[in-house]
């Protein structure tokens, strides 16, 4: 008989393993589950049979570890073999093998330790993390006497005015503690002070992992368990809240400016950062694990074409391709999924827009940074606390056609707004840009056609394809893949419309071809072979374009020379 040791948060926990396949993942149907966002739905299978264990992964977001080292194939497992999924460890062992062994556990970069020698580490550092705490919390509480915020911001005093004065009064409060021999041995007064006016002028632990250009993505989930992704992987981060009342006084500051509210009767906001980086923000009841806060974080510094091709997301020639479709003004559809990268990219493509047109954004929460300078930024509002004055996606994309746009960007489809931004498509404004969450191209079509459905008009199902049809004319299909990188795995010309069936055909497409070393996700990006049926209008238009930029055999890269 062979036996399951896990070690999940300090929990240790010891079951039989009988013969057969067990699903690991955080799924309903999974036989050994971890309930943990680094955990993936159906993640890896371990099968057992008499004495031995398999385990292999299931091409997960986060991949599957065997003694620190990630795996791409089936590992067999023998007791002194420790596997990593998220944040679980656990090892196989039968019954007969000593028991110090089941104490190894493995840290983050791989070493192994034993669980005692863990757990005595914490113990050591728990005491002084706790007096840090203290301490700041005692500082904190005498900056808010010495500190008339009302009063001061009643004097026009802005708010760069605020954070001087709220560092010197930090810097006069920790050197009288100083001064009287109040400070415990071991604090730093330079990082003291940094967390005491980060806590009390911006956004606390986090402003370290916002300073962070590695890190793409904050996911609060509690005071105690902050996790970040870097390079596409999610790791448990040691930045720390002191309680709920922390967090929750972050995410005020965040929404407060905005305009906007969260409390009980609104337990739930989507916000923006000053610098556009995206924050969904939920709390109790609604957040049983502690208010709970995600920040899509975004480049300091827009991404460029030649950015995308070194980081291997597309090519050379797809990129010249993308940037004749947005000039001569294709209507054009961003899917994916969830953190694939759907507006970086749509912020990419809005820069091959020539500047001297007029350009209307439409977003949830303003997040495109477009860099040219006639452009006009909508956000949608939310209800106010009586559940009235709210103005939705749909309201704003009705407006802005009253708004005489060149170019309509709306950031997000989600609901009715695709049937006016279908209707714009069709109407005059050419060139407008959007995303919509979906798993494929053809996807995508379905998804506007439940949406068209979501706008209350009660339209026939040929009457909506038709629309679509005559409006979308390419969608490039965005994707996160099982190694964390993102990448264009489609570029898809929509045709026309043959019976009641939409036609599209892949101009670009991504074909995977297998997982290198450490889950590295081998593949190419290349053109299929099919010709736009567009492309010999260009001639008139003084565009030339070689062919060889669809041809699957050749291997260069193509200029599209453009008449001036």
């Amino acid at each position: 008989m062979l036996y399951l040791t896990t070690l999940v948060d300090g929990v240790r926990e010891k079951r039989e393993l009988s013969d057969g396949t067990w699903i690991i993942g955080r799924g309903e149907g999974c036989r050994i589950r971890f309930a943990s966002i680094a955990v993936s739905e159906r993640h890896a299978i371990l099968t057992v049979r008499g004495q031995q264990a398999v385990i292999e992964d299931l091409h997960s977001a986060n991949g599957t570890y065997v003694n620190g080292e990630p795996i791409d194939a089936a590992v067999a497992l023998n007791g002194d073999m420790v596997v990593q999924i998220g944040d679980a460890i656990f090892r196989v062992s039968g019954e007969d093998e000593s028991p110090e062994s089941e104490d190894a556990v493995v840290d983050a970069d791989g070493t192994g330790e034993t669980a005692e020698t863990a757990a005595e580490e914490e113990a050591e550092a728990d005491p002084m993390r706790e007096l840090r705490r203290n301490v700041q919390e005692q500082i904190q509480n005498e900056l808010l006497k010495r500190m008339d915020m009302k009063r001061l911001t009643l004097d026009g005093v802005d708010r760069e005015g605020l954070e001087d004065t709220a560092r010197v009064k930090i810097r006069q409060i920790i050197d009288e503690v100083v001064a009287k021999g109040r400070l415990p041995e071991g604090i730093d007064t330079v990082r003291l002070e940094d967390d005491v006016f980060n806590e009390a002028m911006r956004l606390g632990p986090l402003e370290e992992l916002l300073a962070d250009d590695s890190v793409s993505e904050i996911m609060v989930n509690g005071p105690r368990k902050v996790y970040v992704e870097r390079k596409g992987k999610l790791v448990l981060s040691d930045c720390q809240f002191t309680d709920d009342a922390s967090v929750l006084a972050v995410i005020e500051r965040i929404v407060s400016p905005l305009g906007r509210r969260i409390d009980e009767s609104q337990p739930y906001v989507d916000a923006r950062l000053a610098d556009g980086s995206r924050v969904n923000a939920i709390i109790a009841p609604l957040a049983l694990s502690g208010p709970t806060i995600t920040i899509r974080k975004f480049s300091k510094n827009a991404l460029t074409p030649e950015d995308f091709i070194r980081f291997g997301t597309w090519t050379h020639n797809a990129a010249e391709f993308m940037k004749l479709c947005v000039t001569l003004r294709k209507n054009i559809i961003v899917a994916g999924g969830t953190g694939s990268g759907k507006t970086t990219l749509l912020n990419l493509l809005s820069g091959y827009i020539p500047r001297t047109e007029r350009i209307v954004t439409v977003e949830d929460a303003a997040e495109l940074r477009l860099q040219q300078p006639h452009v006009v930024r909508l956000e949608a509002r939310p209800p106010n606390i009586e559940g009235k004055g709210a103005v939705t996606i749909r309201d704003l994309v009705k407006n802005c056609l009253r708004m005489r746009p060149d170019r309509i960007i709306v950031g997000e489809c989600r609901s009715g707004e695709a049937l006016d931004m279908l209707q714009a498509m069709n109407t005059g404004h050419d060139g407008s840009l959007t995303t919509v969450h979906a798993n494929s191209p053809r996807d995508v079509i379905s998804r506007l056609e439940t949406m068209v459905m979501m706008s209350g008009m009660e339209l026939p199902s040929k009457a909506i394809r038709e629309q679509i049809a005559s409006a979308v004319d390419i969608i490039i299909h965005e994707s996160r893949l099982s190694d964390g990188s993102r990448k264009v795995v489609a570029i898809t010309e929509v045709t026309g419309l043959e019976g009641n069936q939409i036609v599209m055909q892949d101009i670009f497409a991504f074909n995977q071809t297998g997982v290198g070393e450490n889950g590295k996700v081998l593949g190419e990006f290349k053109p299929t072979g099919a010709i736009p049926t567009w492309l010999d209008q260009l001639a008139g238009r003084g565009i030339k374009v070689d062919t060889r930029m669809f041809d699957p055999s050749a291997d260069q890269d193509v200029t599209i020379s453009y008449k001036s």
